[in-house]
């Protein structure tokens, strides 16, 4: 019966959990659901909309702050484990009307066991040095998580500016060609209305045909450039795939020459970077786990009260513990064959490799200020150049087609400024991406 009765409580206890388990996914998989139906048909999205929208949505960045409170949990623990600590308990016996047989002076005498109930409180505390160091490593701990958890974020908010702006410079480019295919194909027209009235030969028809397809290629292939950067997007805003997004800002707004001058103009103030600082926290707590190895050897102080109160149901019982009892000990560690030695050393020689790579980084950085500005000094001057090319070969394309249409130019030069602008387009979008990275990187370096 024993047997079967703890069956039944194990299976009923397992289905009990397995019923949770599929609760707990049941309900996981609705709320998800919930934020996936929550998601507008259409969002328009400015770049900081963008960058808020992702940052509240992202996994990653949630993990991160859930991180955050773990470590606040793990400190109190650490806190709590050096408080006073107070436990109860309560147990019944039954000796089933048991009497115990003693032989007193050649006598046999019964002794009956009652029934006893016994209450018992203890309560204790006990203080060491390794334990108020451990909640200064915590504190380490959690100041290292919220750096980890700015690094995720400005990481993020970085990656959501660089596909926000190539998306807006790809429509860009694309509306670009659509305006010089519509030139192109009228044209087209013309010269193929000349040929069927004898005043032109067909092989001028068929190349200005190669150059329309040349320009239908081309912005076939930005518009796959453009779903392909805006997926991109939507995977880092977390949002369904059938989600429009219209994006609101100007291309011309986000490029800022200003914001680019200004970063260019900030002093480096190392203190500000995320890896300084996450450096050293991380030699801070090297220097922290020195102290805790040292306190290896240090004495541990406990106190402790215990309170205990039998009741006899029955005749019969004697009372043998007494009711209230404290103690106080003190334990000193004597002799570990070298262990906690060994131990000391190790964490002394992980403190000086810290601050080695500390004073290495503090140096590689203020290196690493210098040719992120230039990057981003160069990235900025080939952006105007590229800008300024793409305008002129804009010019130069529409002259050609004004003077084709009016016979005063020839098929090669239409040709020569179809493909000039092509490339310039390409040029352009390339050097638009190059600028905005270079701008992220440096604004992360700079903490801004």
């Amino acid at each position: 019966m024993k047997k079967l009765l703890i069956t039944g409580i194990f299976g009923l206890l397992l289905v009990t959990s397995v019923q949770a388990g599929d609760h707990v996914m049941a309900a996981t998989k609705s709320a998800e659901q919930k934020s996936k139906d929550s998601t507008p048909a259409v969002l328009e999205l400015s770049l900081k909309d963008a960058q808020d929208y992702a940052v509240a949505q992202n996994r990653s960045l949630k993990n991160a702050s859930l991180a955050v409170q773990e470590a606040y949990a793990q400190r109190w623990q650490t806190i709590a484990a050096m408080l006073p600590q107070v436990d109860g308990s309560y147990s019944y016996s039954n000796y089933l009307g048991y009497s115990a047989t003693l032989a007193m002076m050649g006598n046999d005498v019964k002794i009956n066991m009652p029934n006893v109930g016994a209450l018992g409180v203890t309560a204790s505390i006990g203080l060491n040095g390794q334990g108020i160091v451990g909640v200064l490593l915590n504190n380490l701990a959690i100041d290292m998580k919220k750096i980890a958890l700015e690094q995720s974020e400005s990481q993020l908010r970085g990656s959501v500016m660089s596909s926000y702006v190539s998306v807006l410079a790809l429509q860009s480019i694309s509306a670009l060609l659509d305006s010089s295919l519509v030139n192109i194909q009228g044209l087209e027209q013309i010269t193929q209305n000349a040929v069927n009235a004898g005043a032109a030969e067909q092989t001028a028809a068929d190349q200005i045909r190669v150059r329309v397809n040349t320009l239908k290629n081309s912005i076939n292939s930005q518009k796959r450039n453009i779903e392909l950067a805006t997926n991109s997007l939507k995977v880092q805003l977390d949002v369904p795939v059938e989600t429009q997004l219209v994006l609101t800002e100007q291309l011309e707004n986000v490029l800022s020459p200003e914001r680019v001058l200004t970063l260019l103009g900030e002093n480096f103030a190392i203190e500000n970077n995320l890896n300084y600082q996450l450096l050293q926290k991380q030699t801070e707590l090297a220097k922290r786990n020195v102290a805790m190895a040292g306190w290896a050897y240090g004495p541990t102080v406990s106190l402790g009260y215990n309170y205990s109160n039998q009741q006899y149901y029955g005749e019969g019982g004697m009372r043998m513990t007494p009711p209230n009892t404290v103690q106080v000990s003190v334990r000193m560690p004597l002799w570990s064959s070298g262990k906690r030695a060994a131990a000391l050393v190790e964490k002394k020689i992980a403190y000086e490799e810290a601050k080695n790579t500390l004073s290495e980084t503090t140096a590689n950085l203020e290196i690493q200020y210098s040719q992120l500005c230039f990057n981003l000094t160069n990235a900025y001057e080939t952006y105007m150049n590229e800008k300024d090319n793409i305008e002129v070969a804009q010019r130069v394309f529409a002259s050609a087609t004004n003077k084709f249409k009016y016979g005063a130019s020839s098929n090669m030069e239409l040709t020569n400024a179809s493909n000039d602008l092509i490339n310039a387009q390409s040029s352009y979008v390339q050097a638009i991406l190059s600028l905005v990275n270079a701008q992220v990187e440096l604004e992360k370096f700079l903490n801004n």
